[in-house]
Order: structure tokens, then C-alpha cells, then sequence
């Protein structure tokens, strides 16, 4: 079993790890910069682990790489995923990534037919959110006879909180800003609708070290869920989780056009308001040794047999002392390696294009993540 990661930041290094850890898979990590190994993966190289320079731009290359192996997981930033799944599908392998957009998640779901006759699966949404949490929805829907509501709520945050926003980098700021400014998409009265981001705040509870968090809403872990559920579930809906004080600032700065995407002319001549706040705050949310948290829950309220029902499934996961890496990294790249390892060993649900909610068994998928010490808790 031969199986290509592609990415070798945060969640690819971590993926790659969870891969040798957890199987006997000889494991090819492709990057443009593959002389900067994490730490976790220095002692695996030139074991069962090889490193490959790419660049994925050069569709040639990549291709070669991939015929070559039975798998690819691609933790790349999302814009690269349509022709990495393309690519993939040429080639004749399983395909993962994490997902992230939409609009490229429809476009992957386009190679339907390029794939009809192949027994490969290609699985967009394979991270955290989308990915583990559209998984958790997807199951407690299927545990109802009539569906009410369901609702997700994710966030990635620093242990110990630090004024004045509270929150510090877990994978890239650019992203986290696109969320807190493109409108989410949510079901309400059974269809797709926009909401604003930063929007409709509210607090959920869970236990230290997190405390009460507030909610809001954000583009991006719900992806194609409200399209797959309208007409079958009334009221769905994503929300991302901060601690409290956050959204209020957040709002403010988004609201003075301090995040804008428009160039704006100033002395020293044409600039983007986002470029500059991403240069002059990022390096301020940058804390290497900080600890995080991955806080989660799902609750899907319905009915079975008649009766009222709740299915609720949570997660609080930290830091990772043992391995040295971070909540973030354990619960988006081993999803991903988890992805991989599934397609390779025949166990998902169906070949073809599907997201992880169609795609992925769940008992099998919620064990293996529990192998890895990442336990859901589940209540009615």
C-alpha cells in the first residue's frame, strides 16, 4: 500500500504521521519545500516515509507521483483541489482532501462520470469542518425517522485565551477572515439560504478548559449539506465557536472595512486593507508553543417511532503533549489519514465522488478516531 500526501504544512505533516503510525503504508510526502520536515516526521524519513519535491502547478509531474500510488491525500490550500481530484481520477487512485470550498466541491462532484467504471472513491470534505462534524449531522439525521433541526458548531482555540481577540492561529488567518466575510449558507424552512457571517451569536457550554463559547455564523463547514438536506430537514445550520467577546471585535473590524479586498490608495500607493491586517496582526496571533483546543458538537432534534428524540455528539480535544502537535492538526489531518486508509482498505460506503457524509461507514470511522484518542461522547 502506497499512499501520496500532498502538503507538507500543518495537516499534511500530520496526516503523513497518523499514516505511519497506524498502518503499514509506505508514505511519499510531496511539497515545494520538503527541506523543512516537521519535527514529529524527521526520525520516519528514509524508513517507511519519502519526501518528493512538487510543485502543483506542474500537472505532469503530479500525475507521475500519483500513478505510482494507490492513494492521494491532499491537505493543499483548497483552490488546488478540483485538479488534484482530477488528476487523481486520470490516474486511477483513491483521492481526499479537506475541502474548505464549496463552489470547488461541485465542481469535483462533476467527475461523476470520469470516474463511473472505476472502483476509486473521491471524497472532498475529509477534515474537520467539513469533514468529522458533517459526518456526526449526517448520522444523527439517518437515527431519525423526521428531522427537526440540526445544528454544528466547531471551533479550533488556544487554551489559555489571550486579550484582545482571544484567539490565536491555527491554520491560516486568510481563511479564517474569507469566513468571517462571505455570507454562510444554511437551511431555514427547508432550503438553502444566506445568512451573514458573524451573525445570530449565541452561547453553547461545554466542559473546561473551554467554558461557554459563543457561536456564529460562518461560510464553509456546512459545504454541500443544505443542497444534499432541503426539503428532508427544516432548519440547518453551521456556526463557528469563539470564546465570548470575540465576534463583537471581530464585527467592528470587519464593519470599518479594516478586512476589505479592495484596494484602497495611500501614500505610498494601491493597497489591500486585508493584506495589510493579515501583515500587521498575524504575526501578533502566531504563538508556536501555545496549547489549543478543538471544541465540537452536534445536536440533531427529530422523532423516531413517534416520539420526540435528540442525538447529540460531542468532542473536546486537546493538545497532543505525547506527539507534540497540536488538537487542530490531530483532528483534521488524522481525518484526513483515516480517509485514506478507508478508501485504500475497500471500506467506504460507495466508489464514485461523494463527501465524506456519503462516503464515510461511521462505527468504523468514530473507532478509528477514538484509537487516536479523539473520543466523541454521545447523549440523547
Amino acid at each position: 500500500m502506497r499512499i501520496l500526501v500532498l502538503g507538507g504544512g500543518l495537516q499534511g505533516s500530520a496526516c503523513a504521521l497518523d499514516l505511519l503510525r497506524n498502518s503499514e503504508a509506505a508514505v511519499t510526502l510531496a511539497d515545494a519545500r520538503v527541506e523543512t520536515l516537521a519535527p514529529s516526521l524527521r526520525s520516519e524519513k528514509g524508513k517507511r516515509l519519502q519526501t518528493v519535491k512538487l510543485d502543483a502547478r506542474d500537472h505532469t509531474a503530479v500525475l507521475e507521483l500519483m500513478a505510482s500510488h494507490d492513494a492521494a491525500a491532499s491537505a493543499l490550500p483548497y483552490y488546488f483541489n478540483y485538479d488534484m481530484a482530477r488528476l487523481a481520477v486520470e490516474a486511477g487512485i483513491h483521492y481526499a482532501d479537506l475541502g474548505g470550498n464549496t463552489e470547488i466541491v461541485r465542481q469535483q462532484e462533476g467527475l461523476s462520470e470520469a470516474v463511473e467504471g472505476k472502483k476509486i472513491s473521491v471524497m472532498p470534505d475529509c477534515g474537520l469542518a467539513p469533514g468529522l462534524v458533517n459526518i456526526l449531522a449526517a448520522e444523527g439525521i439517518r437515527r431519525m425517522d423526521t428531522v427537526e433541526s440540526v445544528k454544528l458548531y466547531v471551533g479550533g482555540l488556544p487554551q489559555e485565551p489571550q486579550p484582545p481577540l482571544n484567539y490565536h492561529i491555527v491554520y491560516s488567518l486568510e481563511g479564517v477572515l474569507d469566513y468571517y466575510t462571505t455570507p454562510s449558507w444554511i437551511i431555514r424552512d427547508g432550503k438553502p439560504v444566506e445568512v451573514e457571517a458573524l451573525s445570530e451569536l449565541e452561547l453553547v457550554d461545554f466542559p473546561q478548559p473551554a467554558g461557554s463559547l459563543e457561536a456564529f455564523h460562518t461560510a464553509g463547514g456546512i459545504s454541500t449539506m443544505p443542497w444534499t438536506f432541503q426539503d428532508r430537514v427544516p432548519v440547518m445550520e453551521y456556526k463557528t465557536l469563539r470564546y465570548p467577546g470575540h465576534v463583537e471585535i471581530m464585527r467592528a473590524i470587519r464593519d470599518l472595512g479594516l478586512i476589505d479586498t479592495d484596494p484602497v490608495v495611500v501614500e505610498a500607493g494601491e493597497v489591500r486593507p486585508r493584506d495589510l491586517f493579515v501583515a500587521v496582526v498575524g504575526p501578533k496571533l502566531r504563538n508556536p508553543e501555545a496549547r489549543d483546543l478543538v471544541a465540537l458538537k452536534v445536536i440533531v432534534r427529530g422523532a423516531k417511532a413517534d416520539r420526540p428524540k435528540q442525538v447529540a455528539f460531542e468532542l473536546l480535544d486537546l493538545y497532543d503533549e505525547e506527539l507534540g502537535i497540536s488538537a487542530m492538526m490531530r483532528t483534521t489531518g488524522f481525518s484526513l489519514a483515516i480517509t485514506s486508509l478507508m478508501q485504500v482498505g475497500a471500506r467506504v460506503t460507495r466508489y464514485g465522488v461523494a463527501p465524506a457524509y456519503e462516503g464515510m461507514p461511521f462505527e468504523p470511522y468514530v473507532m478509528a478516531l477514538a484509537k487516536r484518542g479523539i473520543n466523541i461522547s454521545e447523549s440523547d
